[in-house]
């Protein structure tokens, strides 16, 4: 099973603006055909956001979006993550050390910072666009769940 860790804008694209590059990751989330991860800092972000005046959202709706997200992720504890590279904006930050903590496949991001640190540097996990994340989430289900190799081993085949 691919373990993706989803930044808040993309969040947002799942939950709030149904975004066509991601309706494919909320399918195969919602269908348990995925695992995601989020940590306290992540949820704290993404609570954060939903209350931003330019999304327009209802203390009702905020809170519908929050718990349909927080109750479809797995929770990974805080930690100590590995030595990564740093992000140019720090809040990106934390989706890297997620990242790493739970041993992600992808980090997927729409985020120029994050995106800019793919092929730079040697990172367990892949950080990829909404679009390319549903590509290898629909090439990952093709290979089959009894092919015997590990998620990270799909997709160096998919890639």
């Amino acid at each position: 099973m691919l373990r993706l860790v989803l930044d808040t804008n993309v969040v947002l694209d799942l939950f709030h603006w149904a975004n066509t590059d991601a309706v494919p990751i909320m399918a195969a989330l919602e269908a348990g055909r995925i695992a995601c991860f989020a940590d306290r800092r992540t949820l704290d972000e993404l609570q954060r956001v939903l209350t931003y005046p330019q999304l327009k959202l209802t203390p009702a709706m905020i809170a519908d979006r929050y718990a349909r997200y927080s109750g479809l992720v797995q929770m990974h504890p805080e930690g100590d993550s590995p030595p990564l590279p740093r992000c140019k904006d720090r809040d990106d930050q934390k989706f890297l050390e997620l990242s790493a903590r739970c041993q992600a496949d992808l980090l997927v991001s729409k985020d120029k910072a994050l995106l800019k640190l793919r092929g730079r540097t040697k990172l367990g996990f892949q950080i990829v666009k909404p679009a390319a994340a549903a590509s290898l989430i629909a090439g990952a289900m093709a290979t089959g769940p009894d092919i015997p190799c590990s998620p990270q081993e799909k997709l160096t085949h998919l890639l």
